[in-house]
């Protein structure tokens, strides 16, 4: 059995690739991610997604920090019950508009389409699918970061490396570090939630971004292979059963898997 962690912080992206937004707490749901995460996408030129029939397309069709660096460099607020997005830019807002209706989202595209004009393939649009979330992957998960394993990073780097730039949904602290590659098919229980690990995360040039400045100040994944043979960093997890989290909570492995 894995060592006992606790949950550090918890983090939703409400518009892929966006500003992250802190959470004290949240309610998990079976087959679903974080509420509201990646609810939203800013297509970048023609993708042919369908929101009446929303699937899973991969995240170069969409504005992201792999190679929209720029975007880090923003600072976004999403507001559930209006669905009302504010993006500041040095300090200042710079477009606010409601998601959900035609002008609201008009105002957003016009801001990207200036913003964003050097990194657009076509008229960049707001684009959302009802439950659908455009996660980097076409399962419903939860991203899960040991904080060890950042630290080891570091370690590598010979610099601090921030976990924000890792963009998952719970940072937790307590497992050694890369401990959490052995939670593969093993059930995480955090209260009376259960979540079933799936996959690791294959970490791409979105990791190389500071979250602060927006600068390309790494080479994380090119570090890592040299190092330690592979680019892996988090563990993507299932939600199989409903309960609420927070920080602060206790992560324990439960056996057998509940599948």
């Amino acid at each position: 059995m894995i060592a006992q962690a606790t949950i550090q912080s918890i983090y939703r992206y409400p518009v892929k690739g966006l500003t992250p937004e802190p959470l004290d707490a949240v309610a998990l749901t079976k087959g679903r991610p974080l509420p509201n995460d990646r609810a939203y996408a800013i297509e970048n030129g023609p993708s042919g997604f369908d929101p009446a029939d929303p699937k899973y397309f991969p995240k170069a069709y969409f504005l992201m920090l792999m190679r929209n660096e720029r975007l880090a460099a923003l600072r976004t607020r999403f507001d559930d019950d209006s669905r009302v997005l504010t993006v500041h830019h040095d300090g200042a807002e710079a477009a606010r508009g409601n998601l959900e209706t035609a002008e609201g989202r008009a105002a957003i595209e016009a801001f990207f389409a200036s913003y964003s004009a050097g990194d657009l393939k076509g008229p960049p649009k707001v684009l959302s699918g009802g439950e659908h979330s455009f996660s980097d992957v076409a399962k419903k998960v939860v991203s899960i970061i040991n904080l060890a394993s950042v630290a080891a990073l570091e370690d590598l780097v010979g610099q601090p490396v921030d976990p924000r730039r890792f963009r998952a949904n719970l940072y937790v602290r307590g497992w050694p570090a890369w401990a959490e590659f052995d939670l593969l098919g093993k059930t995480l229980a955090i209260g009376d939630a259960r979540l079933s690990v799936v996959k690791r995360i294959v970490r791409c040039a979105a990791v190389n971004v500071d979250p602060e400045t927006g600068a390309r100040d790494l080479n994380l994944p090119q570090t890592m292979m040299r190092a330690l043979d592979h680019a892996d960093c988090g563990i993507y997890a299932e939600v199989i059963a409903d309960g609420r989290i927070a920080i602060g909570d206790a992560i324990a492995e439960s056996e057998p898997a509940l599948i």
